[in-house]
């Protein structure tokens, strides 16, 4: 590590470096005159402001997890080492654009400036506040735990007595480039325990992520607790066994399973909104259904019996289109799953739906007669019904203020005017979408799968579903397809998000072993310009980010291809 003499102090300070990950917009330094800070100094704040006093109490927090500086709590006192206040200074000197609307990344902006009299933080929102938080935790030097002094100030193992840390003179302006930047979490092939999910949060915060995309029902398991049909998740999250491997036919022979509360959803819910991040539920419909037609078979075509699915893949088993119950099932799952979850986007999949069942199903072919659907070119009966299915849950949503998110195949049948989707066949059916001017994040399998294997020599990692998504290939994402939309088609698109599908990853250990540092590629698309991204660049910052994962206790990927 490399150590300076503090002038004001002589003692030894690590210095700090704002080459973070995700790189900020703007980075002014003066690398000759620092302000240096150690134990005893304080973070001053609006006491009146409990959100402000949360967003200080967090930098107190992470700076003492990696420096063992204790920083104290001082409100409003200005000749703290560290101050937050609401209010960026260009909009003070901008009286001419006072009341002018801000664009939402434009509510998440921030300046630090780092000179004589200390680390100041400004921020339009308090969002903003807590995002500069981050940048300076990320900037801090993570030193050795302490263990005992020597007369230099550090000890032989190069632990701190009295750490410190000198930070250059600065000023740091950012914003993100996209105002949907997530992560999703399969927990339905797998099942993880809640602080496993809250740590998820930790880090999807980290990098300056503002969506967790919560994939909660599977045909290997339901995990959502419905108050009204309290048996779906009591049965329907359980499967007898669960086949090794890639469908060898080799079963472990071990009951499995676990749902959520929606005491412990909202518990997850308010923990990530503390760390501005919106959860968003998807109930996977109409087809991933086989959790719950183990509990309620008269949904199916068939009548069944179901078993909760102990292979990997897709059921051809499905909610029967033409059953009037299947809405009704629907609405109340969906309508419980509204009272838990705030969020202003509900995901309901709408992906892989096999229509076998629904061709050689009367209720389901009665229904498309009742409805006038007739075959065309471009869609076949069973496609529009699905499409009905998707427009009624549309309706349903709109009317309680949330607008609707589905995987690309929701274009098939045509897509209202608030709907989202969510491209992951590629890229094709973002640019469709945009097209059509429908909002769209971006997610496809060749950039954003992230339970592929990350590196080549596959034996060396833990099992992945397949596929090879290296580091460097997410980092070369563009989510904005410049060559294919046109300015006004670009505005559409929303954001990007990485994916991790689980029927691979069955342990926590696992889980952050394939999100990082694939995470930290993925939040420079979301966060930076294209013209600010630079590949080797972005290696030499990735070591600080491994250090701080170390201090945290997370398992990652060593390598990096």
């Amino acid at each position: 590590m490399i150590l300076m003499v503090c002038a004001s102090t002589g003692a030894w300070a690590a210095p700090a470096d704002y080459r973070i990950i995700p790189l900020p917009k703007s980075v002014q330094t003066d690398s000759t005159q620092f302000f240096t800070i150690s134990s005893g100094m304080g973070i001053a704040y609006d006491a009146s402001d409990p959100e402000m006093a949360r967003n200080a109490q967090f930098l107190r927090q992470w700076v003492e997890e990696l420096t063992g500086i204790q920083l104290a709590m001082t409100p409003d006192d200005k000749k703290a080492a560290v101050r937050m206040a609401l209010g960026l200074p260009a909009d003070k000197k901008a009286k001419n654009k006072k009341g002018a609307t801000l664009t939402e990344q434009q509510q998440e902006a921030y300046t630090i400036t780092v000179d004589k009299n200390g680390i100041a933080i400004y921020a339009r929102k308090h969002v903003g506040l807590f995002r500069a938080a981050q940048t300076l935790r990320k900037a801090l030097p993570v030193l050795p735990v302490q263990k005992a002094a020597s007369e230099k100030g550090v000890t032989d193992g190069g632990a701190f007595a009295k750490p410190e840390v000198a930070f250059p003179y600065a000023t740091i302006t950012d914003e993100p480039r996209f105002i949907y930047r997530g992560a999703m979490i399969d927990c339905a092939r797998h099942f993880f325990p809640l602080e496993t999910l809250k740590s998820y949060v930790d880090v999807l915060a980290l990098h300056g992520c503002n969506q967790l995309h919560w994939h909660l029902t599977e045909d290997q398991g339901w995990r959502f607790e419905v108050k009204a049909l309290p048996e779906l998740a009591k049965k329907g999250s359980m499967r007898d066994q669960t086949v090794i491997g890639h469908n060898t036919g080799v079963y472990d022979g071990q009951r499995y399973g676990g749902y959520y509360t929606q005491e412990q959803c909202r518990e997850l819910v308010n923990y990530a909104a503390e760390r501005y991040i919106n959860i968003i539920p998807e109930i996977d419909l109409p087809g991933h259904m086989m959790g719950a037609l183990h509990v309620f078979p008269n949904l199916g075509c068939t009548g069944g019996p179901y078993p909760v699915w102990q292979q990997w893949g897709v059921s051809r088993e499905v909610l029967c289109a033409g059953n009037p119950e299947t809405m009704t099932f629907l609405k109340t799952v969906v309508g419980e799953l509204c009272d838990v979850f705030p969020s202003k986007f509900i995901h309901i999949g709408g992906d892989e739906c096999p229509k076998n069942r629904w061709k050689e199903c009367p209720k389901c072919q009665a229904k498309a007669k009742e409805l006038g659907l007739k075959e065309d070119e471009k869609h076949s009966i069973e496609n529009q019904l699905q499409t009905w299915i998707n427009h009624e849950m549309e309706k349903f949503l709109s009317e309680r203020g949330r607008d609707m998110i589905g995987w690309d195949e929701v274009l098939e049948g045509g897509l209202t005017e608030g709907g989202i989707v969510m491209s992951w066949r590629g890229i094709d059916g973002g640019i469709e979408a945009a097209k059509q001017h429908h909002r769209v994040i971006m997610t496809p399998t060749t950039y954003c799968y992230i339970d592929y294997y990350q590196l080549k020599n596959q034996s060396a990692q833990p099992e992945g579903i397949g596929g090879y998504l290296p580091v460097s290939k997410v980092y070369s994402f563009e989510p904005l397809i410049p060559d294919q939309l046109s300015e006004e088609e670009q505005q559409y698109i929303l954001g990007a998000q990485v994916n991790l599908w689980t029927e691979y990853v069955a342990w926590p250990q696992h889980v952050f072993y394939m999100l990082l540092p694939r995470l930290d590629a993925i939040s420079e698309v979301q966060w930076c310009r294209s013209d600010q991204k630079d590949f080797e660049d972005f290696k030499t910052r990735l070591p600080r980010m491994k250090q701080i994962y170390d201090r945290m206790g997370l398992n990652y990927c060593r390598g990096l291809e």
